[in-house]
């Protein structure tokens, strides 16, 4: 888009010339240079710098990238070389934006979160489609920079009758080669991509989960079950033969099927407990708090419910970090805070343990992660060594129903706590 120019005299109407009265191109070039000329032309004698760094860098990466292949760091520092591509890309989408008044959207940051180990990342950073079309312009531009520097150089003082026009016309290549190789062109598919990972990850979440679920009730009720049926079965044999051991044998057996109710209560709670439903977070947390070993303070600031999956996610989560809490931080005392922000919900469990907890040590840090990224949600960890650790879930706020609107809360920072 391009800026106000001046006033206009139309038809006895003072209308200005920019946006408002061209859309998004720039006005007519005129004879007389405006500020639209000028912009142009700064940017056509900025070319032949600008394009000499991109330039010399993408040969001298390339070539020593290639060169390396032979190596173990050739790949890592083609990754690499690709990365810093964006960032060129960037400066050039920005100058393009300044002088010709080209908005083009910045393309979103590589999916790392869904990708696990080094090599993943590497591949994914290798095949960047963003990297390699900012290469490809940086390459193609040093022979029009030539071009475009010398010309409009040479127009100052010898052409600048035509100068507005020749300026205008290479200017609009520029604009086209912008928009054609550094626009994100290439989002859809990576956001496909990006689904297809995320839908693989619910896969495995939900089959990891049936097969705990068919464990537990096979090792823990089902085996229960089964001795509370022999044990009613001898109790029944000698019901007339001795009726004392069979009253001890019922009274065994009604100790059972207290155990086997608490086991099943315990795998319900564990599916979807009943509380979460009828009550919401703030009293399905408030419980899983009091099982917690240490003092935990629980603050849910929310005017509605979310979706019911978004709900279980959150209390699920937190449930989890609480364990951690009670089994590995050695803290005194703990914190869950939940609240939403705008179309977010966002979770953060404190505790002022020993810290040192990350996504790469533990395998259930990295499920929560997977988990929360294929709701496009994200998982953040900081917990330094000595502590406090500050774990801070955020997730799409889903409305439970329409016929309620809540209000968004501002956003607050993360709770930090001096060491």
């Amino acid at each position: 888009m391009t800026e106000h120019g001046d006033p206009r005299d139309l038809g006895g109407l003072r209308v200005p010339v920019g946006r408002d009265a061209y859309g998004d191109r720039p006005p007519p070039p005129r004879f007389a240079f405006d500020r639209h000329t000028w912009k142009e032309i700064a940017h056509l004698l900025l070319n032949l710098p600008v394009s000499l760094v991109g330039f010399t860098y993408v040969v001298t990466v390339l070539f020593t990238s290639a060169w390396l292949t032979v190596t173990v760091i050739g790949f890592p520092l083609l990754a690499a070389a690709l990365m810093g591509a964006r960032l060129l890309g960037r400066a050039e989408r920005a100058r393009a934006r300044a002088l010709l008044g080209v908005r083009v959207d910045e393309p979103s940051r590589l999916p790392m979160r869904g990708s696990v180990g080094f090599w993943p990342q590497l591949w994914m950073a290798v095949k960047d489609p963003v990297g390699w079309r900012t290469m490809l312009y940086e390459l193609i531009r040093l022979p029009w920079g030539v071009l475009t520097f010398t010309i409009t150089l040479t127009s100052l003082f010898v052409l600048w009758p035509v100068l507005p026009y020749l300026a205008r016309g290479m200017a609009d290549v520029d604009r086209a080669m912008v928009r054609g190789l550094l626009s994100p062109s290439d989002e859809l598919e990576r956001r496909i991509a990006e689904l297809e990972s995320d839908r693989g990850v619910v896969v495995d979440t939900a089959a990891a989960d049936l097969r705990r679920i068919e464990r537990d009730l096979h090792d823990g009720a089902q085996a229960r079950l089964v001795n509370l049926a022999m044990g009613l079965g001898l109790a029944k044999e000698k019901l007339t033969e001795d009726p004392d051991a069979a009253a001890a044998m019922v009274e065994e057996a009604h100790g059972e099927v207290k155990l086997a109710l608490q086991e099943l209560r315990d795998l319900a709670r564990g599916i979807h407990p009943a509380v979460l439903t009828d009550r919401g977070l703030d009293a399905a947390l408030s419980s899983v708090a009091t099982r917690c070993t240490v003092p935990v303070k629980v603050t849910v600031d929310l005017a509605e419910r979310p979706a019911a999956a978004i709900e279980g996610i959150a209390y699920f989560t937190v449930s989890e970090l609480l364990q951690n809490v009670s089994k590995h931080s050695g803290a005194r005392s703990a914190s869950v805070d939940v609240w939403r922000t705008d179309d977010r919900l966002l979770v953060q469990v404190w505790d002022d343990g020993r810290g040192g907890a990350s996504l790469e040590r533990g395998t259930g840090m990295r499920g929560l992660a997977d988990r929360l990224g294929a709701v496009d949600g994200l998982f953040v960890v900081d917990s330094p060594e000595g502590g406090p650790t500050t774990v801070t879930a955020e997730l799409p706020w889903r409305d439970r129903s329409d016929a309620h609107t809540g209000t968004p809360r501002p956003p607050r920072a993360p709770r930090t706590t001096a060491p």
